[in-house]
């Protein structure tokens, strides 16, 4: 369940950051404070819709593959994914309070959202790892215990061995050999 939590909260945190950016790009695009709540439908949408639509997407797709070329392919998986966000994009401004008027208002931020999501990938695993981290601070606080650096290292003491071959570069047995030398 907290892997479940954390990944919610940050991709919530990036989806709000990407709507506040669409509303600024995008000249028929208004998010404002809506973008809240967008982000929490768009955060649904990418852990639940998104798999689905481009599952059946994919499958729909695979029946005709052998009568495209190579670049041919590429073309219908580029425009099969666009077709997820602009699913998407439908979707966030239909169930929440952005509004979109306008051809471009529907065309591009689906294209914008892709490009955040491509960046989301990139930093999706050190965003995780400092939202587990608050979560724990979060959830020690609540029960009453205190998690530390000193008490996480003595629960692992393959840690605190790490940091030791960090410090010196040499292994347990390697600094064992080294002793034994001298």
């Amino acid at each position: 369940m907290k892997n479940g939590i954390i990944r919610f909260a940050a991709l919530y945190v990036f989806n709000v950051a990407v709507l506040l950016l669409i509303g600024l790009l995008s000249a028929g695009v208004s998010v404002g404070f809506h973008a809240l709540w967008a982000a929490v439908v768009l955060t649904l949408a990418a852990l639940f819709v998104k798999p689905l639509l481009t599952g059946a997407f994919r499958t729909a797709a695979a029946k005709s593959a052998s009568d495209r070329t190579k670049a041919g392919e590429k073309v219908v998986q580029y425009v099969l994914v666009y077709l997820v966000e602009l699913i998407i994009w439908a979707a966030v401004v239909w169930l929440s309070g952005v509004r979109a008027s306008g051809f471009w208002s529907y065309a591009l931020p689906p294209l914008f959202l892709l490009f955040g999501w491509m960046i989301y990938d990139r930093v999706d695993d050190k965003l995780r790892a400092k939202a587990g981290e608050l979560y724990d601070a979060v959830q020690g606080r609540v029960s009453g215990r205190k998690t530390t650096a000193a008490s996480a290292s003595s629960a692992a003491p393959a840690t605190a061995e790490a940091r030791q071959e960090l410090q010196d570069g040499l292994t347990p047995e390697q600094r064992r050999m080294l002793d034994e030398l001298g």
